[in-house]
């Protein structure tokens, strides 16, 4: 019998083995889990039971457990993240959910995050867009400026670092009806445009970003604004007003 603290739950999750196979929801029971538990500490003793039975566990993704990577992300009762604000998935604590409650636990749904088995996505293509244009060009003949000895504007540094906060967990992109990848690539075009070490490559990166993110699929952003509720890192909209600036200066004059 379970306690005031403990937890009984079906967990209804989503059993993929690769993106060439059609998947399914499978339906698990797990009790007694405690509401102090992490969401993925949930997960880990239901794999150790699975393993115990000598069924295969649940694949999902995790690195850090301290909401810096944004591997764990999980798409959990319709929601990002599962449903709190400004977390990660591995910050999700089962005192969010109640007594015999049925949880649904998806992988992200983009035709640009290809399912790699049950909840694990790619999310490379975030890594060629940053590829195409997330970088600065350092001069390092001679004897070339200290970074810290160069004078930034207090609140472009605030903006700069509050775009550069995005863990790049892709949130963003499963909550868009759309599908965008907008807020992610504003965000990192943000952080470099604001700073005077990414003057360099200002109006080649968003070009270069932008065309790199279409080319993987990503949908077009119509100004909703879920992505934005759903951040972990409450990255704003404001960047993607930012991106769009960048874009059309950087058509117009190149």
């Amino acid at each position: 019998m379970s306690t005031k603290s403990n937890l009984n739950l079906t967990l209804k999750i989503w059993r993929q083995k690769n993106n060439r196979t059609k998947g399914r929801f499978e339906i698990y029971k797990i009790s007694d889990v405690s509401t102090d538990s992490s969401f993925l500490e949930m997960l880990d003793i239901l794999n150790a039971q699975l393993i115990e039975q000598n069924k295969e566990p649940v694949a999902f993704d995790h690195d850090c457990r301290e909401g810096i990577c944004g591997m764990c992300s999980l798409y959990i009762n319709g929601r990002a993240h599962g449903p709190d604000t400004g977390i990660a998935t591995c910050q999700l604590h089962m005192r969010m959910f109640t007594n015999n409650q049925t949880i649904v636990i998806e992988p992200w749904r983009s035709v640009a995050f290809p399912v790699i088995k049950d909840l694990i996505v790619d999310r490379s293509s975030f890594d060629r867009i940053m590829a195409a244009g997330g970088f600065i060009s350092v001069n390092t003949s001679g004897n070339p400026l200290d970074a810290n000895a160069i004078l930034i504007d207090k609140e472009a540094a605030e903006e700069a670092m509050d775009a550069a906060a995005c863990i790049s967990c892709g949130a963003c992109v499963a909550t868009c009806p759309n599908g965008a990848a907008m807020l992610f690539v504003g965000a990192k075009v943000s952080h470099l445009a604001l700073l005077p070490q990414g003057q360099v490559e200002r109006k080649r990166r968003v070009l270069n970003m932008v065309k790199a993110m279409d080319d993987e699929g990503f949908g077009n952003c119509s100004v909703i604004g879920a992505c934005e509720v759903e951040c972990p890192k409450h990255i704003s909209l404001d960047t993607i007003g930012r991106l769009n600036r960048e874009y059309i200066k950087a058509w117009v004059y190149k």
